[in-house]
């Protein structure tokens, strides 16, 4: 049985109805509790149920954004930014100080809104890159976002019952993508299973090898997953294994050869290859048209982009059962 509180809301997980009832039972003799049954919804999370799981969605909290930013009769769009999209520091008019605020408020809520929609992750951590001088071209970014949104309001993620225990990932990094300073997104997906549990789009900290930071990232990231499901009990004795998309980065995670021409990057070196070295991470090479991650690091186009919505799980609830 597992408890997840957040100040007065609960949530119990349990395989047993009787240990949950009971459970409920001896709360209720020392606080005022309210059973609201079955969980439908959760700090503007809502869960819905279908045959093959279970899908998060944040429509609500999705619709009522929507409105406080004046996009609810907004032309739908099929992706998030354009393949075009250049985003700087520097070109464009800034914003009123009024518009200014309003757009750091948008974002915001945006963040909150990729709890469940990592599809949205690489445009929102984009556009939250000029919060301290929002200028006119970043607000036509954001109300691209809403668009989308409007347009894919009911998708969700997924969440399967499954057998499989590897915890696996896959992890990417453009090429100094940013046109200011140069440095490089990186992002990872993080799998239980066939399900995503954790994904992650970020602007890269320094200017060094974009792949081999990126795969350094998603180690730690197995490392603390790994540390939480074993406190769940529910630790898997298979070795994870981390996808990448570059050949050079699969290389040096298991050949110390190329130390000697990798020295700006040796705290990531040693970290990624003494896991690898000891058997407790797998790190394989997956062609780039084949790589998930690819919808955290960059723009893509419709095709590339749905095809990695799928993989993702992220999809449009059916056969609802039960509401």
């Amino acid at each position: 049985m597992f408890l997840l509180v957040y100040v007065d809301d609960i949530i119990v997980l349990s395989s047993s109805t009787s240990a949950t009832d009971r459970l409920i039972a001896a709360m209720r003799d020392a606080f005022a509790v309210k059973d609201l049954g079955t969980l439908h919804y959760f700090l503007g999370i809502e869960v819905r149920r279908q045959s093959s799981g279970i899908i998060l969605t944040q429509k609500k909290y999705a619709m009522d954004l929507l409105q406080r930013a004046g996009m609810l009769k907004c032309t739908p769009a099929s992706t998030p930014m354009t393949v075009v999209d250049k985003l700087s520091a520097h070109e464009g008019v800034l914003l009123s100080a009024d518009a200014a605020t309003r757009y750091r408020s948008v974002v915001g809520g945006l963040q909150y809104l990729t709890l469940t929609r990592p599809d949205l992750s690489f445009a929102v951590n984009k556009v939250c890159q000029y919060l301290h001088a929002p200028r006119e071209p970043h607000w036509t970014a954001v109300k691209r976002i809403l668009r989308f949104v409007k347009l894919t309001v009911c998708h969700g993620l997924t969440l399967r019952s499954t057998p499989d225990t590897l915890v696996s990932a896959f992890s990417d990094a453009d090429w100094a993508g940013n046109s200011d300073d140069r440095r490089s997104t990186g992002g990872y997906a993080i799998f239980y299973g066939g399900n995503l549990i954790a994904w992650n789009a970020r602007k890269q900290a320094t200017v060094s090898e974009s792949e081999y930071k990126a795969v350094a990232n998603a180690t730690a990231e197995i490392i603390w997953v790994q540390s939480l499901l074993k406190e769940l009990n529910f630790s898997s004795a298979r070795v994870p294994i981390l996808w990448c998309d570059n050949i050079g980065a699969t290389y040096l995670s298991s050949n110390p050869v190329f130390h000697a021409r990798t020295k700006h990057i040796e705290v990531d070196f040693h970290f990624v290859r003494e896991r690898v070295a000891k058997r407790q991470l797998q790190i394989k090479f997956i062609s780039s048209k084949d790589q998930v991650a690819d919808i955290f690091t960059k723009p893509l186009p419709l095709p590339a982009f749905e095809a990695c919505r799928r993989n993702l799980n992220l999809m449009e609830p059916v056969e609802i059962e039960g509401g």
